[in-house]
């Protein structure tokens, strides 16, 4: 699949993952944020963010409870808990994080 961006074309997976993650910019984010009807608040940004060094530093994502346990090291335990990430994902927050990141579906996602 496509998505058109500012008149650039991203390919995507079929569930809108970001083939390449260096297509990625907070404009894209945006977009796909939209497509799954968020709007992105400083809450969303700080986690996608947070996953997206996470990802470049360990080149590789973690299974929901490892995310939620490194958000609560880096960011604290008021935002390292399922209830407050459900919040801002109510989808399922890590494969959400990742996807607007611009980053791989996490394995353990279906």
């Amino acid at each position: 699949m496509v998505v058109m961006v500012s008149g650039l074309s991203l390919e995507t997976t079929e569930q809108c993952f970001l083939v390449n993650r260096l297509d990625w910019s907070e404009e894209v984010a945006v977009h796909l944020a939209q497509q799954e009807n968020i709007t992105l608040s400083d809450q969303h940004w700080e986690i996608i963010l947070f996953i997206r060094s996470y990802y470049d530093q360990y080149k590789h994502l973690p299974n929901t409870r490892m995310f939620i346990k490194a958000i609560a090291k880096t960011l604290g335990d008021d935002k390292g808990n399922s209830r407050y990430l459900h919040h801002l994902f109510p989808d399922g927050p890590l494969k959400y994080a990742c996807k607007l990141a611009g980053l791989p579906k996490p394995p353990t996602c279906l």
